[in-house]
């Protein structure tokens, strides 16, 4: 055991050089390398939009009683939302549980057939698109899902797993299929000779990566990720995440990112959308968010992420938010987060009033960005 300070050994004879973060002159955790022209290097406003939403809405009825039922209202899950996603662009979409975020993705992978609101896939309109034209554009959607057992099926192989999407829309020869499978398992940090495994013999990580690989079958342009690390440990995420920055920068990929964790969507992400009660309060850059937050919804939610140093943590202030959530059935009159604000008690009754009466919208802060929140008195 060798002795890093006081308190603290580790059994690796490398252990002073991980402190210092070099091992023989190499990082320890180097940046992902981006090849040579890649997407990344492109400024925002020149890529092609992938996928551009406009006041996207979803309600699901809420009825009474078991045989003959009755529709009594409707809850509001997702209300006006909308954004953008450039190409080889991350968006993240963050919030607590229940405020949208889930049934945004899920309107999305079902190309809003009962949405209200317009979405346009890679130039195309889906509202005025055929069904020909929509199936086509199906296969550069994909999805990876939370829990990677859930999502595979037991009783195939990884490489029927793999393969189900390059069969469905008959995009290899039968003859360069196992090839492509291949490929794809060495893609995503898989072992090819383990193709006729089933999901049970392989770990979470593991069959996590056998999901990406799947969603990548289809040489898709757009990932939607719902929360796919938030059931792994942390050591395994680390892998899974660097495992998402490679190919993204490898294939020009764009994601629709989800996640509880606030510590990944900073890592990942290029820019953030905070939703509360279907409506997003603050949206930009993740840096400018992060870094600069101005709605008082995303100041609580950043303050309870820890930070790895324990005197800054111990002395931080941490925001509480009191009242209740507000029930997604209700159709708000004013601010959604009126009842739980922290400015609530510095505002005056007049303020305090508007807040009560006047929705606001989201409006763009100034200084030359696209950083933008919902909030009447910042």
């Amino acid at each position: 055991m060798l002795q890093i300070q006081a308190g603290h050994g580790a059994a690796c004879i490398r252990s002073h050089e991980i402190v210092d973060g070099s091992i023989d002159g190499t990082p320890v955790f180097p940046p992902p390398e981006i090849p040579p022209g890649a997407i990344a290097d492109v400024p925002r406003d020149q890529r092609d939009s992938v996928l551009v939403v406009e006041d996207l809405t979803k309600g699901f009825p809420l009825t009474k009683g078991a045989l003959l039922k009755r529709r009594i209202g409707t809850v509001h899950a997702v209300r006006g939302v909308s954004f953008d996603i450039r190409a080889g662009e991350t968006l993240a979409i963050v919030g607590e549980s229940g405020c949208g975020k889930t049934t945004t993705l899920l309107s999305i992978m079902d190309l809003a057939r009962d949405a209200g609101g317009r979405i346009e896939f890679q130039g195309i309109d889906l509202s005025a698109a055929n069904r020909s034209v929509v199936r086509g554009l199906r296969r550069r959607l994909q999805i990876v899902f939370q829990d990677p057992m859930g999502a595979l099926d037991p009783r195939f192989t990884a490489g029927e797993i793999i393969s189900e999407p390059i069969r469905a829309f008959g995009l290899a020869p039968t003859r360069e299929i196992d090839a492509r499978v291949a490929d794809l398992m060495d893609l995503v940090g898989l072992d090819p000779a383990h193709v006729e495994r089933f999901p049970g013999a392989f770990s979470g990580g593991q069959r996590q990566r056998i999901g990406i690989a799947r969603a990548l079958a289809s040489d898709p342009s757009l990932l939607v990720l719902d929360e796919p690390v938030s059931a792994l440990d942390v050591s395994i995420q680390a892998g899974v995440i660097n495992l998402l920055e490679r190919i993204q920068h490898q294939l020009g990929l764009s994601y629709l990112f989800v996640s509880h964790d606030l510590s990944v969507v900073r890592h990942l992400a290029d820019r953030v959308a905070v939703m509360y009660l279907g409506r997003f309060v603050e949206y930009g850059g993740v840096d400018e968010v992060f870094g600069r937050p101005t709605h008082p919804y995303t100041e609580a939610l950043l303050s309870a992420v820890p930070i790895p140093e324990p005197d800054v943590e111990r002395s931080r202030r941490r925001i509480l938010l009191s009242g209740e959530l507000p029930s997604p059935t209700e159709q708000q009159t004013g601010c959604p987060f009126a009842s739980r604000c922290p400015l609530k008690p510095t505002l005056s009754h007049e303020q305090q009033h508007r807040c009560t009466t006047v929705s606001p919208a989201l409006e763009g802060i100034g200084g030359g960005t696209d950083h933008s929140h919902a909030c009447l008195h910042r």
